[in-house]
């Protein structure tokens, strides 16, 4: 292979590759298509394939056909209308749910950890050294993939000489490259030290019993106990992580994958009140839409927020004919004045970003924020920017102000995500000199 061909090879991910070559076997081979193809022929192979693949496997075909003609340097026939008609189409007339990772939850987590644990200690105890290694090289995975919320082939590429220990603090992994990483820059991550469920003293009591000292982290194990010198196969890690999870008694172990680590933690650090930009910028994602695919809502169903609307009496007006005035009159009655509603002015800073370049929703954002979520609280905007803004809080201090502004703040950064952007909004009471964000 010429030094052209190798960084030309090195551009394309590994995944990517195979699933490239795979399709366009699938096309020749298998299907009995001829390249370079018409966009005829592609829109008579999607057909023949309607029923039988999804659409997101289709359009990974294409995405592969694609690929193959710009090489080659021929028309790419899959971006004709013809052919993009056919594909809405099928999208239309066979619908399918997104199939999706179960998330493994914290509680669950804990019960995998506690059972390697004690499986280490029975292993230590009746000298089985590969039985013992190989569950603290599980344990190390399993907290690593949870805390840090790495893919498969992630796990698969860490380098050992690409991890430092900050000793009370945490570790920082450096991945040349990730899947998000168009740049090619490179990527460092961050994990920290914790009093219990420990990524980081997980990992050090793996690299001490493995000897490793450079190459790849997690590897295979043989039954000798001996460690390979390759890395884990991005493949291996579902069946892994299945056999673990019925070991350890894992309710429905086989509706686990490796994307459940990722998805598990999105959803605890949603659940723990985690911005939408904090838990991107921790895990990665480049677009809020990638990261709302993770995260399970802490109410799914809505049932407690309808319960508590539900629970509270309405009000029922008494009949009218209790209000009938008398015929008898009465001598007046001085009545005691009702104080005036207690309000609350607060101080308003917004600040609205795009999710990427292509967006272009800020000011729809801004808008729809304006006019759905500050205007029912008097708003009155204080600069020519429209950043900064006063509003009236209809309550006093305690906990139906506390209520209103964590609704208010929440439906802010609702509407901004419904135009594909992020909104930081901070409140500040001048008064009492408190701030909510």
């Amino acid at each position: 292979m010429s030094s052209v061909e190798r960084y030309v090879d090195a551009a394309t991910r590994e995944n990517t590759r195979r699933s490239y070559q795979s399709a366009i076997r699938h096309f020749e081979i298998e299907w009995g298509g001829f390249l370079p193809a018409s966009a005829d022929a592609i829109a008579r192979y999607l057909a023949d394939h309607a029923q039988s693949l999804s659409v997101n496997t289709l359009r990974a075909r294409l995405a592969a056909l694609a690929q193959w003609h710009q090489t080659q340097g021929f028309p790419d026939p899959t971006k004709t209308p013809h052919v993009r008609k056919v594909l809405k189409g099928i999208a239309a007339l066979h619908p399918a749910t997104e199939k999706r990772a179960k998330p493994l939850q914290l509680a669950q987590l804990e019960r995998v950890v506690a059972w390697l644990d004690a499986q280490i200690g029975n292993a230590t105890a009746m000298s089985e050294p590969r039985t013992r290694i190989t569950h603290i090289r599980n344990r190390s995975l399993v907290l690593l993939g949870f805390w840090r919320g790495f893919r498969s082939d992630e796990l698969g590429r860490l380098q050992i000489e690409h991890i430092a220990i900050e000793p009370g603090r945490g570790m920082t992994l450096f991945l040349p490259r990730t899947k998000g990483d168009r740049a090619q820059l490179g990527t460092t991550f961050r994990a920290p030290a914790l009093s219990r469920l420990c990524p980081v003293a997980a990992y050090e009591a793996w690299v001490a019993a493995s000897g490793l000292t450079e190459g790849p982290v997690f590897r295979s194990i043989d039954r000798w106990g001996h460690v390979s010198e390759d890395g884990l196969h991005a493949g291996s890690f579902v069946p892994l992580l299945r056999t673990l999870f019925r070991a350890a008694g894992v309710p429905a172990p086989d509706s686990y994958s490796s994307h459940s680590l990722r998805r598990g933690f999105a959803t605890w650090a949603n659940s723990n009140d985690w911005d939408i930009k904090m838990l991107m910028e921790y895990v990665g994602w480049k677009d809020v839409r990638s990261a709302m695919r993770y995260i399970d809502a802490a109410d799914p169903f809505a049932q407690h927020r309808i319960e508590s609307a539900l629970a509270v009496t309405p009000t029922i007006a008494p009949p009218q004919s209790a209000l009938a005035v008398p015929t008898k009159a009465v001598p007046s009655v001085e009545r005691p004045s009702i104080p005036p509603t207690i309000e609350t002015p607060l101080n308003l800073h917004l600040v609205i970003e795009r999710n990427s370049k292509f967006v272009r929703g800020m000011s729809k954002a801004r808008r729809w924020i304006e006019s759905f979520c500050q205007s029912q609280y008097r708003m009155r905007c204080i600069n020519g920017r429209r950043t900064r803004y006063e509003i009236v809080m209809p309550f006093a201090h305690g906990p139906e102000l506390e209520a209103a502004i964590e609704e208010l703040l929440g439906e802010i950064h609702s509407t901004a995500e419904l135009c594909d952007c992020m909104a930081e909004a901070v409140l500040h009471d001048p008064i009492a000199n408190r701030y909510w964000r």
